[in-house]
């Protein structure tokens, strides 16, 4: 029997089979769940019957038959010990109260951006700001991140009716943490995220994310609105006089004292833009 089920929602990115590739085992259960509004996904298990992230996890921890449950993307590849080092976690850690949090780093084969630095400063990623192996509840990101199936019984799993896709893992996450939940974290248990953002997918993400964040307050008033602190900060700052335009774009970042003044600006520029389309939706 399987000692650890990994669920994977998916919209069917070509990247699936790679993930895929690294995930087969005789310790592990793969449960492809395609979004309820995706098209065919040949390598599907099931499909979820509410669209959405949620919805999708909701399906495939319910049908899992480990004790343990991973959950990550179609676009996230696992280093060859993830689910090695997520078992030993949870060997050595019992308690039904206790998760695993590793990593996810853009891939070596992606072309740096000024966007993914930015993306990494607690935008979609907060992983510098984690000391030692304890993670806070709003580290829990889905991509790379495992439980045992017994809490989420016990919790109901995802909320995907009103978190259907964005903020559904950290409303989990902090109703988990009035029961005791904590979140190891583990370095070295490593992911890649294989495909590179763009900026047009982050202005267009925006409305979601607003959306769901004004849920997210409504639901929990105790808490702030985060993403709209942040922003709101962010262009209450003046714009700093720094490389723009088609110069900007053109110098590469290695070029003495010019390059990274480029790369400051570019990464400012993308950074205000998200914040505006963001604040606009809000």
């Amino acid at each position: 029997m399987a000692r650890l089920s990994v669920v994977i929602p998916t919209v069917g990115r070509p990247t699936l089979e790679r993930v895929l590739d690294r995930l087969r085992g005789p310790d592990v259960e793969v449960l492809v769940v395609a979004d309820a509004r995706a098209g065919a996904v040949p390598q599907a298990s099931l499909r979820a019957t509410e669209p959405g992230a949620a919805g999708a996890r909701n399906a495939g921890w319910r049908a899992a038959r480990a004790p343990v449950v991973l959950f990550t993307d179609d676009d996230v590849l696992p280093a060859a010990d993830l689910v090695a080092r997520h078992l030993a976690l949870h060997e050595r850690e019992p308690d039904p109260r206790v998760g695993l949090l590793g990593p996810v780093r853009w891939a070596d084969a992606l072309r740096p951006t000024p966007l993914m630095e930015w993306l990494d400063d607690g935008v979609q990623f907060d992983y510098g700001r984690i000391e030692g192996t304890e993670a806070g509840w709003w580290h829990f990101y889905t991509a790379n991140v495992s439980v045992k199936r017994a809490l989420l019984e016990r919790s109901g799993g995802f909320d995907a009716w009103r978190f259907p896709y964005l903020y559904e893992d950290l409303d989990l996450a902090y109703r988990l943490s009035h029961d005791g939940f904590r979140l190891r974290y583990d370095p070295d248990a490593r992911a890649e995220h294989l495909i590179a953002p763009t900026l047009a997918q982050w202005r267009a993400r925006m409305p979601v994310l607003a959306r769901a964040e004004r849920a997210f307050v409504a639901q929990h008033p105790e808490l702030p609105p985060y993403f709209h602190d942040r922003f709101a900060a962010l262009l209450a700052r003046p714009a700093s006089r720094g490389l723009t335009g088609r110069l900007q774009r053109a110098v590469p970042p290695g070029v003495p004292w010019l390059g990274p003044r480029a790369w400051v600006s570019a990464k400012e520029r993308a950074a205000r833009e998200v914040a505006q389309a963001y604040l606009t939706a809000w």
